[in-house]
């Protein structure tokens, strides 16, 4: 696609999700760097919290043998359609993110891509995003193409309802369901149970982001969890993080799992009430390291549903 001036951002303040310096700085060509971070390639938390749900569902099918060449594929699934979920969003949110301190250094907002160049590369990932769905069977292909449909409508919800989280977690855990299906050719209790479960930890967690920008959020009309629970926000954590590991225990229980796929339950369980307590709310900077720290949550659980037919 065509080159564009590498643009200096504006000056947004302090804090913002840009970091200068690090491998796409280093690595990249000037004119290719903005569209790296557009698919937020310097910061892959997002790519890990959307593909755990399609590892753990992939291992709960198969727990003693997972199949690696789908566990690779939804790793490259997870990176193109994380990618191009930030595309879009950044094309749909190009004006609030301008406003918002965090986010007025992203490649949009700060002139380093052209809405007409987003659009290109959301189109690239998406074909290639398509190519490896392809790879799987067909009813696990209906399945992925159905979650297009919440693709694109999540960047709008912010505007609709104070609940936009909710959304996320409906499509950020759609894993769960397609790693279920690309290893069986089916559904079951197992992963819907899963699914849900995901659903409730995405609310734990994208809350505790969201309060990153709910000043700024406030000012600008934009919705989220954090500015509908405010100084509530605590006791819906503990609810949320209840709800997720209820729901993965009845999802562990109806697969069948052995006592170290609980262990590793256990150890998020204890991850997400240590978040509870230590959480300041009120530090933008705490708040986005407790949100980066869920990948670990991800590698608990993971470990436990793979050792269970070997230890259990």
């Amino acid at each position: 696609m065509p080159s564009e001036p590498h643009t200096a951002p504006p000056q947004a303040g302090p804090f913002t999700d840009i970091h200068r310096g690090n491998w796409v700085d280093r690595l990249l060509p000037a004119s290719v760097a903005p569209y790296a971070r557009l698919a937020r390639l310097d910061r892959p938390i997002g790519t890990w919290l959307l593909l755990f749900p399609g590892w753990w569902s992939l291992a709960l099918a198969s727990p003693a043998k997972p199949d690696l060449w789908l566990m690779a594929l939804f790793a490259v699934g997870a990176l193109l359609m994380r990618g191009a979920g930030c595309t879009v969003n950044d094309i749909v949110d190009r004006e609030f993110d301008a406003k918002v301190a965090r986010t007025a250094t992203r490649p949009i907002p700060s002139g380093a891509v052209s809405v007409h160049n987003a659009v290109i590369f959301l189109g690239l990932q998406l074909l290639l995003a398509l190519i490896v769905l392809l790879q799987l069977d067909r009813f696990a292909i209906a399945l992925g193409v159905a979650s297009l449909a919440l693709v694109a409508t999540y960047p709008f919800m912010k505007r609709i309802t104070y609940w936009p989280q909710a959304f996320l977690g409906l499509t950020f855990n759609w894993g769960a369901l397609l790693g279920w299906a690309a290893a069986t050719g089916s559904l079951a209790w197992p992963p819907v149970l899963l699914y849900a479960g995901g659903i409730a930890w995405t609310l734990f967690y994208d809350t505790i982001y969201a309060h990153q920008d709910k000043e700024d959020d406030a000012l600008i009309g934009v919705k989220s969890t954090a500015l509908k629970l405010g100084s509530a926000t605590r006791p819906w954590l503990i609810l949320f993080g209840t709800v997720t590991v209820l729901l993965w225990a009845l999802a562990f229980v109806g697969a069948g799992l052995g006592w170290p796929a609980y262990v590793g339950l256990a150890a998020a369980a204890l991850f997400l009430a240590d978040q509870v307590r230590r959480t300041d709310l009120d530090d933008p900077a705490d708040c986005r390291a407790k949100f980066n720290a869920h990948r670990w949550l991800g590698w608990m659980l993971l470990a436990g549903i793979l050792l269970s037919p070997w230890l259990g």
